[in-house]
Formats: C-alpha cells, structure tokens, sequence
C-alpha cells in the first residue's frame, strides 16, 4: 500500500535524519546479529508485516522469522520472531519499527476486550474517524485484528448526518432531502440523534441507520423499541468496557467506540539483540 510505504518512509526520516550517530560510531564493521522480538505483556498481535517493512526499506536483505501472525493472541514472554541481519541495521530500525509494532497491536488488543465482553450478544464493535493523521488504514486495519469491524474509512465512502449538519441545513428531514437529491442512491444514509424526538425524525426522514449518540442506557431501549427493527441502530459515546455489556443488552446492532483508536495504550514489546 503506497500510504504505508510513504509513511514509513516519513518516520525514517524523522528518527535517523543524517545518520545513525551512536550506532556508526560503535560500530564501525559489519557484524550480523540475530535479535529477539518478546511480547511483553499478553496482546493481540498486528503490524508485525509493517515491522518487517520497516527494516526491508533499510536493508532488502535482513530476515524476519514469525512465530506469530497479526490476529494472534501472544501470551507475556512469549518470543514473537527473531530478526537477522547487520546488527547496525537492527539497531537503527528499532525504534520506529517498534513504533509501529506496538501501536498497532496496541489497538488490536484494545479492541478484542471489547470484542469480548460482547460476544455472546449479535452486535458488531465499529471503530471511528478519530485516528492518528496518516495512520487510519494501518489504524483501522488493527482494529480488524482486533476482532472489530471499520465505519466509513472517510467523508467520502458513506453519508453521515451529524448535529452540525442538521443545524445548518435547519432539521433532520431537510438534511436528508438535500443528500437525496444529490447522492447517488448507492449510499446508505445515517443519522445522529441525541434525543427521542430526533429518533422518531430520523425514522420518518428514511434513514438507513440510526445513530444513538451520548444516551443514557434506558433512552436507548426506548429508541431501538420506538425504531423497532425498521432500521439498522449504532449506539455511540461514552462507550467504556464497564458499560458496554449494558448497552449491547439493549437491542443495538452496532456499537462504534473512538477509543479504540484514540486511546488505545502501546502494548509492550521489546526487541533483544542476542547474538552477534
């Protein structure tokens, strides 16, 4: 993917700029070495083909051996892969293919507790727009690791009627007239409410999907008996692991979470030189 490749490219730059200082004065022959990948703590695994890419744009040569694949679940101290190469290379790659590494399998983990706390109920975890700049397909494809499934990847692959949009076109059913009318009838239409009335407006407007943003639990049992299975329901806001059995226990089908990507914490893994 061209985004990826600039992207690690751009993180390259940033980190090693004219050189590696430390490393080119340490090292002043070749020395292959082979390095440990240890999971420092239980995760689920993503990125580790971005790892790999990270240290290919350095040295075409140096070899990755997986001993897991991104989706996996790797329990603490478990050995993910054993890297081999020059040993300046290793050590000059490590910090961003690191970077890159324990983001993504940070989000993935994030994602599978909350994958888990509802998988017995029929409702899909969705992540959001709210990502890092330049990250979203990398971002977005942890959280499909994750056990998750993605919303729009953009503005520009689904309709969504938010407050603001309601506001300036003056009303739910004016706001979705006007995407009617100028829409190709291949999108979806889905529309952010914040109350019962908005609910019932967005129904009669001809919406494909309700969102129920910022509800309490029981205004959102009110909302999905009032929507009655006529069309798809998102909850969305303020969605927690302590809550989120509650929520999905009130009917939704979907349950979109900004956290996954915007809060998700690095999950800890290290890379040990062990030999050289």
């Amino acid at each position: 993917m061209i985004e990826v490749e600039k992207l690690i490219e751009t993180a390259l730059r940033e980190d090693i700029g004219d050189g590696d200082i430390t490393t080119s004065s340490i090292i002043r022959t070749p020395l292959r070495a082979t390095a440990h990948l240890i999971a420092k703590e239980r995760l689920i695994l993503a990125g580790i083909d971005v790892f790999h890419q990270v240290y290919k744009k350095l040295d075409s040569d140096l070899e990755l051996v997986k001993h897991f694949e991104d989706g996996d679940e790797v329990n603490q101290g478990s050995l993910i892969g054993e890297i081999s190469g020059e040993v300046a290379v290793i050590l000059r790659g490590e910090r961003v293919a690191l970077n890159f590494l324990q983001r993504l399998s940070g989000i993935a983990t994030l994602t599978h507790k909350f994958a888990g706390k509802v998988k017995s109920c029929p409702v899909k975890i969705l992540d959001t727009r709210k990502t890092t700049p330049g990250w979203r397909a990398l971002e977005k494809y942890a959280v499909k690791m994750g056990g998750g499934e993605n919303h729009r990847l953009g503005l520009f692959d689904a309709v969504l009627i938010k407050d603001n949009h309601i506001s300036a076109a003056g009303g739910i059913g004016e706001a979705v007239r006007r995407v009617k009318e100028r829409v190709p009838g291949g999108f979806k239409i889905e529309i952010e409410t914040g109350n019962l009335q908005e609910v019932k407006e967005a129904l009669d407007s001809g919406a494909d999907t309700i969102m129920l943003d910022n509800m309490s639990v029981d205004m959102m049992k009110e909302a999905v008996s009032i929507i009655n299975k006529k069309v798809l329901v998102e909850a969305s806001g303020n969605i927690s692991l302590e809550n989120i059995e509650k929520i999905a226990g009130t009917g939704v089908d979907f349950i979109s979470i900004g956290a996954l990507t915007h809060s998700a914490q690095a999950a800890d893994i290290s890379l040990k030189v062990i030999s050289s």
